[in-house]
């Protein structure tokens, strides 16, 4: 396939989750250094948009608005009518991610290999990636720049915090108290998830044996309100940010002595800003979709069994986050004070 020419018009459909949206940067930075008059095009749900509006390398973004169903379909035919793109990239295997594919005029839409592009997908491309043992999603993303003939090195998200949000940065913290430590409570599966009593302790530690305030994020949910109202109950003192806006807690983020997070979008949030994460996972294979070439040694698997060399794949494990302890997570923090906090402290923005 021959690589995009000089001030091509890129449409990228990828409307899924925040953290696939995370995945999906590099892949757009790493297409407008090879090309950078080319304009780029990404179509994505409200939720990912708030935090990809305003990048340096997003040139336009359409809003699809999943909610309304068909008519939230209708209306991105109609925005994207009499739009003529060069190059369509649809990074999605699903029926959906192919109808709103097929609405973007292009004479090139590169997709998945027919076995991956589930749903029939690969019937809405015209090109399609060719067939890929299970890898890393960050890595799978990495196929499409390999077809187009495009580096993906070096590998840059550019997250932010950006200029105006640094400028803001005080404001955003607040009454913050540091160094702090946060803690991303929630996920949208409750298979992900952890108890509100073992975060408290968890977040009492932090204090007492580390010097280390904790922050609490996540979103609004009825469990993430309810693990933080436990965490309140033990008579942990934590401040509360469930429910603020990605790009304010981008800045809360970048601001953090530690992540420790589920396995969820702030996880891949972290690593793209260098912030030094502790990911619980369990649910989830963390070699497919556990933070991307960094911070693997403070993994807490309970994935895996002890000492088990589990391939890749796309297969969930139910049940297993009850066997994560706290003393699981303590350890991980003590290896991260010993290997990363100096070093954390000197790149924070």
């Amino acid at each position: 396939m021959t690589t995009p020419s000089e001030g091509r018009r890129i449409c990228i459909v990828m409307m899924s989750a925040i953290g696939d949206a995370v995945h999906v940067l590099p892949l757009v930075t790493a297409l407008k250094r090879h090309e950078p008059g080319a304009k780029i095009t990404w179509i994505l749900q409200p939720g990912p948009a708030s935090l990809v509006r305003g990048h340096p390398d997003v040139d336009e973004i359409v809003v699809f608005e999943k909610s309304r169903g068909w008519r939230g379909l209708l209306d991105l035919r109609r925005q994207l009518a009499g739009v003529e793109f060069d190059l369509a990239i649809d990074l999605q295997v699903y029926i959906k991610a192919g109808l709103v594919t097929s609405f973007v005029r292009a004479p090139v839409k590169l997709g998945f290999d027919k076995a991956r592009a589930r749903d029939l997908n690969w019937l809405f491309t015209t090109q399609r990636i060719p067939p890929h043992a299970p890898q890393h999603v960050q890595d799978q993303y990495f196929e499409f720049l390999s077809a187009l003939g495009v580096p993906a090195e070096p590998l840059e998200w550019k997250l932010g915090p950006w200029p105006e949000e640094l400028a803001r940065r005080d404001d955003v913290l607040g009454t913050i108290s540091r160094p702090f430590a946060t803690l991303v409570i929630g996920a949208t599966n409750p298979e992900k998830e952890w108890s509100g009593e073992l975060w408290a302790q968890l977040a009492n530690s932090l204090r007492s044996d580390f010097g280390l305030d904790a922050v609490l994020a996540g979103g609004r949910t009825a469990r993430e309100l309810e693990t933080a109202r436990a965490i309140e109950a033990a008579g942990t003192r934590a401040h509360g940010t469930l429910g603020i806006p990605l790009r304010k807690l981008v800045t809360i983020l970048d601001a953090s002595e530690l992540v420790i997070s589920l396995d969820t979008a702030p996880l891949h949030m972290s690593v793209a800003l260098e912030r030094p994460v502790i990911s619980l996972m369990g649910y989830n294979n963390p070699k497919r979709v556990g933070p991307y070439r960094h911070y693997h040694d403070l993994i807490v698997d309970a994935y895996g069994e002890p000492g088990e060399d589990y391939p890749i794949s796309y297969a969930h494990r139910y049940g297993r986050m009850k066997r994560i302890t706290v003393r699981d997570v303590l350890d991980k923090v003590e290896r991260w004070q010993a290997l990363y906090r100096a070093r954390s402290a000197s790149t924070r923005s």
